[in-house]
């Protein structure tokens, strides 16, 4: 008899259909699975029939063929035992040979325990997409798929069931009556305020610092911080994520799902409600820190997507590995191209990087004088390509904090009262854009050279002001563009207005370590 049911496949934050075909017929007791299965479905034979056997569920010795289709698309993961259980027991005459309104997903122990699987809300979103009428999967997931249905508003025509086991699935499915199933209400799930660990109030002096970080999360615009250890570099990096605006729906939903997909959802946490904040370590390999490789997977850029990607120690990060920046810094996304597929993968996030002005720490000694010879701190600066440095809109010098500043009791601003006067500033922008009906794009980090000419208009004094500032800092064309993003927004954060030569020459103080440090 022949079973169908349906399944999914990732591809790349996206999930695909796929239809579980199972047949069993007299012959020779065999079990093959077609279709393209990685070694993990091969191997999932062995699960199936001993999870069946240990659920007291027995299949008599039959010519078992499970077919995943489309045959075409390879398929990986465990998440293909429990629908080939499920299909295996319809093919036998135990379960109703047809549910082809079912997606079914689980991983299988050997007792028949149904465990967590990955990409739980990306196959729910497909399913409401597919117009499915029922989901069956892990009771840990449950949540997760129920997400994608209210996002979807189909909690109304599919219904999200958990199961903790293999028998617990076959009961549901030999049921007549309606069972009550899992639902979420989203907002519930942005209720709580997100708690991120460190608070501008926490961060002692640093005043310039302070206002770099606030027009980069006004404008969302990458940064590098330079200064001597100690001086709350990383400290600054932390409290970012508090002052920028709370997450959006849309965007709460495009972050979960590669967090889905990676499997680095907390069970506790259906939908991410605060922004990611990566902060990969200075060895990570260009794999790790982009994506790919053998069973391809987001990468920390996609992990920070509408959040931070902070690199601490910029230098000692692999020359490669900085250099595969540049294509999702300017495309806020990363194609990883394989001989069976192209996967895409969104990487829209702030980049804020951090490193010491000398591969000895502090730039000068207590007496003044360089602490490395200038060949090596040119060594050690030079890691840094000047294209990348491009790309990077806002260059501060973060120096050790002044002792009175350290004892002081005053307390600085809280991260609430400057998030305000971001989210202020990035509702102008995104009234400017709307307005004009560009739909993507939505802060001026994200302006291309078209929106630029016509938001970031100069008037001569300005025009003959940045003019000198290229030739002097020996300028590109793209650092130029940076400039005016830069001054765009800090016009916004002053009310909106046109662009004036004090916003130009703060933005263009936000270059020189053009000349300062990679001119050593």
């Amino acid at each position: 008899m022949l079973s169908q049911l349906n399944a999914a496949a990732l591809r790349g934050v996206d999930a695909l259909k796929v239809e579980v075909e199972t047949n069993a017929a007299s012959g020779l007791p065999s079990f093959t699975v077609v279709g393209l299965p990685d070694s993990a479905i091969r191997e999932s034979r062995e699960r199936i029939m001993t999870a069946l056997q240990n659920s007291g569920l027995k299949v008599p010795p039959r010519k078992i063929t499970v077919n995943l289709a489309p045959a075409d698309i390879r398929k990986e993961g465990s998440a293909f035992d429990l629908p080939i259980a499920i299909g295996l027991l319809g093919s036998i005459g135990i379960l109703d040979a047809g549910l082809q309104d079912t997606l079914v997903l689980g991983e299988l122990a050997l007792d028949g325990t149904v465990r967590k699987i990955y990409g739980a809300l990306p196959a729910g979103i497909m399913a409401a997409q597919e117009g499915l009428r029922r989901i069956i999967l892990p009771a840990c997931n449950a949540r997760e798929a129920a997400v994608a249905i209210a996002a979807m508003r189909k909690a109304e025509k599919i219904t999200v069931h958990g199961v903790a086991t293999l028998t617990e699935a076959v009961s549901l499915l030999k049921e007549h009556r309606s069972r009550p199933s899992v639902s979420v209400e989203i907002r519930d799930l942005f209720r709580h305020t997100a708690d991120y660990p460190v608070d501008f109030s926490d961060i002692r002096g640093q005043q310039t610092a302070k206002k770099a970080l606030e027009i980069a999360a006004a404008g969302g615009h990458n940064m590098i911080m330079i200064g001597p250890p100690g001086s709350g570099k990383t400290l600054l990096a932390k409290a970012l994520p508090g002052i920028m605006p709370p997450l959006g729906f849309e965007e709460a939903l495009e972050t979960t799902k590669i967090y889905s997909v990676s499997n680095l959802l907390p069970p506790e946490k259906p939908l991410l409600t605060e922004r990611p904040f990566r902060s990969p370590h200075h060895t990570t390999s260009n794999v790790a820190l982009i994506g790919g490789g053998t069973n391809a997977r987001p990468g920390e850029v996609s992990l920070a997507h509408n959040g931070v990607l902070f690199l601490d120690e910029l230098p000692e990060f692999s020359r490669n590995a900085l250099e595969v920046l540049r294509q999702p810094l300017e495309d806020r996304e990363v194609t990883v191209s394989r001989i069976s597929a192209t996967t895409r993968y969104p990487a829209g996030f702030m980049l804020v990087a951090a490193m010491n002005p000398s591969p000895a720490g502090a730039l000068t000694d207590e007496d003044g004088n360089l602490t490395a010879t200038p060949q090596q701190i040119r060594r050690y600066l030079s890691k840094i390509s000047g294209p990348l440095l491009d790309r990077i809109d806002i260059h501060i010098d973060v120096p050790k904090v002044d002792n009175r500043e350290l004892f002081s009791t005053t307390q600085g601003e809280p991260s609430a009262t400057v998030r305000s006067r971001v989210m202020q500033a990035r509702a102008i922008q995104q009234e400017r854009f709307m307005n004009d009906g560009h739909q993507g794009v939505f802060t001026n980090a994200e302006m291309p050279p078209g929106l630029i000419r016509r938001y970031c208009g100069l008037d001569d004094s300005c025009r003959k002001r940045l003019m000198e500032a290229m030739e002097r800092l020996q300028l590109s064309a793209r650092a130029h563009d940076r400039i005016l993003k830069v001054s765009r927004t800090i016009a916004d954060l002053d009310g909106g207005g046109a662009i004036t030569l004090a916003h130009l020459v703060q933005a263009i103080q936000y270059r020189n370590l053009d000349r300062e440090f990679w001119n050593f």
